[in-house]
């Protein structure tokens, strides 16, 4: 009905919109964390990223509120029946620049943005030469020598990590821009056609890259990430163990109980 025409547009924007702003906030944080480690300090901490997720909801969906003013339903009558249809409220020429600026400000703004930004992050881990152990520490005693070969593995270690961090991510952007390009494409190419390319398998082209957006982020966390692998692994042994090992009985309580009363009367 007219109700659910409004909220399935509505949430479909919302999602759409809020997945590429998204994905924008957590490559500025992974710039600010590699680039500007001592800022990250101040910078990166989790009162400020919920603020700054809190925030990115609230425009998205102040901004696609317009939806609910754009969209209606109509009655179109068949020899066999009557169906009724969720589509534009007004003239598909004034949809134009809406959909010019979705395309803009939920698609090309926030991907040149982590474009640029992966290529900085690439140039701090990849290009530059990496910290080496100074020539002078052999001239000091053997437990400094220890110590700054440990120190100089550590660095090393994190700066391995922050590496695969950043493949990984990086991956996350390039796929979303990959599987979002048929949709946002075809939104864009309406815009200026009439009538408007509706293709059913290339719509269920688009549907289908979209949803295999969502679904194979996990896979790529599990593939590339052995901290998402370790926790996932933790999670799924502690509900094995809750599910093996039935809740305590009070069993223990009255055999501490019975042996302190065995232990006063033999005094």
């Amino acid at each position: 009905g007219y109700a659910g025409c409004l909220c399935i547009t509505y949430l479909q924007y919302l999602g759409i919109n809020i997945s590429a702003w998204s994905i924008a906030a957590f490559t500025v944080e992974r710039y600010i964390a590699i680039c500007h480690a001592i800022k990250a300090q101040l910078l990166c901490t989790v009162s400020r990223a919920k603020r700054i997720i809190a925030s990115l909801w609230l425009f998205t969906s102040l901004y696609c509120l317009m939806w609910f003013f754009l969209v209606d339903t109509t009655q179109v009558t068949f020899s066999d029946g009557a169906q009724v249809i969720c589509g534009y409220r007004v003239s598909r020429s004034l949809y134009m620049p809406i959909y010019f600026l979705d395309f803009a400000v939920f698609y090309v703004i926030p991907l040149g943005l982590a474009t640029v930004l992966y290529g900085l992050i690439a140039r701090i881990l990849f290009v530059s030469p990496l910290p080496g152990t100074p020539q002078h520490s052999f001239l000091g005693s053997m437990h400094q020598g220890s110590s700054l070969k440990l120190s100089c593995r550590g660095s090393r270690g994190a700066l391995s990590s922050r590496k695969q961090v950043t493949k990984m991510l990086a991956v996350v952007v390039a796929l979303f821009a990959v599987l979002w390009l048929p949709y946002r494409t075809l939104v864009v190419v309406n815009s200026f056609v009439d009538p408007p390319y509706l293709n059913t398998w290339f719509l269920l082209f688009c549907r289908l890259c979209i949803y295999l957006n969502s679904a194979i982020n996990p896979i790529i966390y599990s593939l590339m990430s052995q901290k998402f692998r370790a926790a996932f692994r933790k999670l799924y042994k502690c509900q094995e163990k809750s599910a093996e090992h039935p809740a305590p009985s009070t069993t223990p309580v009255y055999y501490s109980a019975a042996k302190d009363c065995s232990h006063d009367s033999s005094d």
